[in-house]
């Protein structure tokens, strides 16, 4: 059984919109997983991330997350691919973050960096070595049992 830690989470206000991301766990053959780095510019820049982005209005978080993967990474895959795996609810200082995650093995192409972003396959061992924010760190005991 994994322990949990007793979060306190702050009302939902008008100040602090809900935002909805999809994002993926790209695995390959060697079960390492893509990280991209925010880019500069960005919030939380120079974190590392899983691939993924906004659902805008009238998506479904599978049809946003292939379209993301495709903007971001030059690669893809289907809703088929995309195997429901957790999602994260965490309260950042200007909003709330829920965010779907899906499993990802099967795309087509090889991910590169569309947007500036870095990238980098991480094993399992490593993953504790990228900074990432608050949220993304939350799925790695998740993953733990996964890859």
């Amino acid at each position: 059984m994994t322990a949990c830690s007793l979060i306190s989470l702050p009302p939902l206000t008008a100040t602090r919109p809900l935002l909805l991301v999809a994002a993926a766990v790209l695995i390959d053959d060697r079960n390492r997983v893509l990280l991209a780095q925010r880019p500069e510019g960005k919030s939380m820049a120079g974190l590392w991330e899983f691939p993924g982005g906004k659902v805008d209005a009238g998506e479904v978080p599978e049809h946003a997350l292939t379209r993301e993967l495709r903007e971001e990474l030059g690669i893809e895959t289907s809703a088929g691919c995309l195997q429901p795996l957790t999602f994260v609810s965490h309260a950042y200082e200007d909003f709330h973050l829920l965010m779907p995650l899906f499993a990802c093995r099967v795309w087509q192409g090889t991910p590169h960096p569309c947007e500036g972003q870095q990238l980098a396959w991480a094993a399992k061992s490593e993953w504790k070595t990228y900074p990432m924010p608050p949220a993304d760190e939350r799925i790695l005991p998740i993953l733990f049992e996964l890859v």
